[in-house]
């Protein structure tokens, strides 16, 4: 079992900035991809960014303002969110996956104001 626990969201005026923490605890040797997603209200929950042995991958919508990056000691994940927009508001859910199964995070709320 792998348990994730994110932390950083907040409430944000558009054009500022937040960084995501997701700290993975429990059976974490060989989690090789780890990724964020988030869900607006409303909506499906879509991919925002993941990596996996060092390559990432990001939407389309956060290309150029989002970084996603591992810890030194590879049980954390975070998520650098630059130039914050409103429609970036949504619950943010830190994600890894360990053979055979995909893990959850309970989710972090992020709030973007215009």
């Amino acid at each position: 079992q792998v348990q994730l626990v994110e932390s950083g969201g907040g409430l944000v005026q558009a054009g500022e900035s937040l960084k995501l923490s997701c700290a993975a605890s429990g059976s974490i040797d060989n989690i090789n991809f780890m990724a964020w997603y988030r869900q607006a209200p409303g909506k499906q929950r879509e991919l925002v960014a993941d990596i996996t042995s060092g390559s990432t991958n990001y939407a389309d919508s956060v290309k150029g303002r989002f970084t996603i990056s591992r810890g030194n000691a590879k049980n954390t994940v975070y998520l650098q969110m630059n130039s914050l927009q409103p429609e970036d508001t949504a619950v943010y859910y830190c994600n890894a996956y360990r053979w055979p199964s995909h893990y959850w995070g309970q989710g972090t709320q992020v709030t973007v104001s215009s």
